[in-house]
């Protein structure tokens, strides 16, 4: 069976770093002093530093306005159909500087099948079509949408992609992931849990090559599993204010109490120190905190994810990407790894992986 091969990745974020403009925002909106305390003491230990946005932040004071444009007025955030007026034409801009970022050349034309994955906006023609076009693929080049599918749906595009080259060994595999979570920010000032959640996502693209060529990471087994008694953990609904994320305070704990059970099932025959490389999605510190401890981790082993949730943030289906993406820059990191994945349902995605 042919070996599928992850060559390169591209990223590409943002201009405007949102970060400290949010805090200073939502410090200002919340109704009480102790709950702006509570919220800058979470603030303080979310290990985050930067998250970039396609919204430059507004001038001081923002008791009205969070960005420059007004897009968010306080007593008017944006409707639904106004925030997908914006993801069309900004999806695009960051989805061609990742594209741009795998320096493909005239490579562009020799892409046979692109795979992209969002969960932040949808249209039709998609961005699938506009990417198809605006980067210079064939026209003859097979879509497929990953939808709506969240955090791990990075592990479900690549999934596909390997299925592909396994299928047609020629096949070369364009893998783009664009999320633009700032456009669902939701007016829940009296909700310190709700504000929290919007204190970690960000805005961010991927773009990566998968084929047969043996170069970057090889492909391995992927796994799929799904944690009992979770469903109502990690939700994502569409309203008539944006897409409306849910993400329970209980996640960490319930992945503490799936993993001892679960661990041969995930690792194999393997120990976690058989594996160098981790490359787990940035989810939060806490659930990052919660699989070093649960599984003993060296203090170094999720190093890849713990820089890329301080320097970006939560970029959602993005953000694996990223870590993949430091993997593969770093001279110094090959080996066995396995990388994982959490989303709604309570969603497990999993895959072993190997840089020569």
């Amino acid at each position: 069976m042919t070996q599928a091969w992850l060559n390169r990745i591209g990223t590409a974020v943002p201009a405007h770093d949102i970060h400290t403009e949010f805090v200073d925002f939502a410090l200002s909106a919340l109704p009480d002093r102790h709950q702006a305390a509570l919220f800058d003491r979470m603030a303080s230990l979310a290990d985050i530093e930067h998250r970039y946005s396609f919204l430059a932040p507004g001038p001081k004071p923002r008791d009205r306005f969070l960005d420059a444009e007004g897009f968010y007025e306080r007593g008017a955030f944006p409707t639904t159909a106004a925030r997908m007026a914006r993801f069309q034409p900004e999806a695009l801009v960051l989805a061609l500087q990742a594209i741009a970022a795998l320096d493909l050349g005239d490579g562009c034309a020799g892409i046979t099948h692109l795979v992209v994955a969002s969960c932040t906006g949808f249209s039709a023609p998609g961005l699938d079509f506009q990417i198809m076009q605006a980067a210079g693929l064939p026209e003859h080049v097979e879509r497929t949408i990953v939808g709506f599918m969240g955090c791990f749906a990075a592990v479900n595009a690549l999934k596909l992609a390997r299925h592909v080259v396994r299928s047609e060994p020629a096949a070369r595999v364009l893998v783009v992931n664009l999320e633009l979570c700032s456009l669902h920010l939701q007016e829940s000032f009296d909700e310190i849990p709700k504000m929290l959640s919007f204190l970690l996502f960000a805005d961010g693209a991927s773009a990566a090559l998968v084929s047969a060529d043996p170069t970057g990471i090889a492909l391995d087994r992927f796994h799929a599993a799904i944690i009992p008694r979770s469903a109502e953990l990690i939700t994502w609904h569409i309203r008539d204010s944006g897409f409306q994320m849910h993400l329970s305070g209980q996640v960490p704990g319930r992945i503490r109490r799936w993993l001892p059970a679960n661990r041969a099932t995930l690792l194999g025959a393997r120990q976690p120190e058989d594996l160098p490389l981790w490359a787990v999605h940035a989810g939060g510190r806490s659930i990052l905190d919660a699989i070093q401890q649960t599984l003993d981790l060296a203090p170094e082993a999720l190093r890849f994810s713990r820089g890329v949730l301080r320097d970006f943030g939560n970029m959602s289906s993005a953000t694996l990407m990223f870590v993949l993406a430091r993997i593969l820059d770093d001279p110094d990191a090959c080996g066995d790894g396995i990388a994982m994945a959490f989303g709604p349902g309570l969603s497990v995605e999993t895959f072993t992986f190997r840089r020569p």
